[in-house]
């Protein structure tokens, strides 16, 4: 099966031609054998307008020209309130839809768009695959203190399944079958439990709950909260979390391969290390504990997993648990490829968006 996957970012965009078959594993029919040929198009930061859209959609098919044609294109796409994970049938309603950036601004709410025009090119249905939003949480991890404020589901889900399902893989164990805690560290952090292939418990992402990132916060004590909060306007407290905290906080800079050099040398960043592994550690102890029973695997994932003394500290806090596979970078290419291969190899089936009531159906 051919299958050319989208990732929209916010000043390049990655293509690749994936190449799928059926694994040699008839016990774990989704461990699908897969090449990726890649390419990058790098491009103004990009909006929803129609005018940057047309350029970048005229890139793409000029990259794809000269590959065979696909059997499926799928993109990473954005927030569309639907709480199922898997593949979508993308149609022109859809991608209009996300467009218009219904449940808050992503970047990859463009990728529908993108898909579909690739896709009506090259002759070849249009799918998107596992929504950040996707909610599988249960009743007890959505409640929190307070009446009327509950958490959300909102994380690297793309790039998670992905891990946690080669993580369960490696166990020898289908993904349906496994207990997994998946820490995505990257440029915004997310710890989430998955049972039986659905994340059941996350720390979520971007202003959530969790182990603070390179530049963002994390988890913060309330009272600081309110100090932050009752000082200065809401755009700036937002701006402080999310770009000016975290590591450029505590060491001046939010380079990992800095970090990763003066942390020999330098006390303070030895020390920022230290504890942002020793939040990473209790995140994945805690999500650990919102399972039915003891893990089968920990995977760590993102640009962060990279740092190799970081990873070292978080797998012996840890590693007791259970076995640890640290899969570094966003696979994000290949958990599309993946996703929409499970589609036309028959072992899954796609999902119709479902129009909410006020577009009619």
């Amino acid at each position: 099966m051919i299958a050319y996957v989208i990732n929209p970012g916010s000043a390049s965009t990655k293509l690749a031609l994936a190449e799928l078959e059926r694994g040699e594993n008839p016990n774990l029919p989704a461990q699908l054998r897969l090449q990726l040929t890649k390419v990058e198009i790098e491009h103004p930061a990009l909006s929803s307008g129609h005018l940057e859209l047309g350029r970048l959609i005229a890139d793409l098919t000029a990259a794809a020209a000269g590959w065979p044609a696909p059997d499926a294109v799928a993109a990473h796409c954005g927030l569309i309130g639907q709480p199922e994970p898997g593949a979508y049938r993308v149609t022109p309603q859809l991608a209009e839809w996300l467009l218009l950036h219904p449940h808050g601004e992503h970047t990859s709410n463009v990728g529908a768009a993108l898909a579909l025009a690739l896709g009506q090119e090259r002759g070849a249905a249009a799918y998107i695959v596992d929504p950040p939003d996707v909610d599988e949480l249960r009743p007890e991890a959505r409640l929190t203190g307070l009446s009327g404020v509950e958490r959300l589901s909102r994380l690297h889900t793309l790039n998670a399944r992905l891990v946690g399902r080669r993580a369960a893989h490696e166990q020898g164990l289908r993904f349906q079958d496994a207990r997994v805690v998946v820490a995505h560290l990257g440029g915004s952090i997310s710890v989430s439990a998955f049972e039986a292939g659905r994340i059941i418990d996350t720390t979520g992402a971007r202003l959530d709950e969790g182990p603070f990132t390179p530049t963002r916060a994390g988890t913060l004590p309330t009272r600081a909260v309110l100090d932050l909060a009752y000082s200065h306007p809401r755009r700036d407290v937002e701006r402080t979390l999310l770009c000016e905290a975290g590591f450029v906080s505590l060491t001046g800079t939010a380079d990992l391969r800095e970090l990763e050099r003066r942390e020999k040398t330098d006390a303070q960043v030895k020390l920022a290390a230290d504890a942002f592994a020793h939040q990473v550690a209790k995140s994945i102890g805690a999500y650990s504990a919102a399972l039915s029973a003891r893990p089968h695997a920990i995977a760590i994932t993102g640009g962060v997993a990279r740092w190799e003394s970081v990873v070292a500290r978080i797998e012996r806090r840890v590693g007791w648990i259970a076995p640890i596979t640290v899969l570094p970078g966003e696979l994000e290419l290949e958990a599309l490829a993946e996703g929409v291969g499970r589609v036309l190899l028959g072992q899954e089936e796609a999902h119709d968006w479902q129009a909410p009531a006020a577009l009619g159906t």
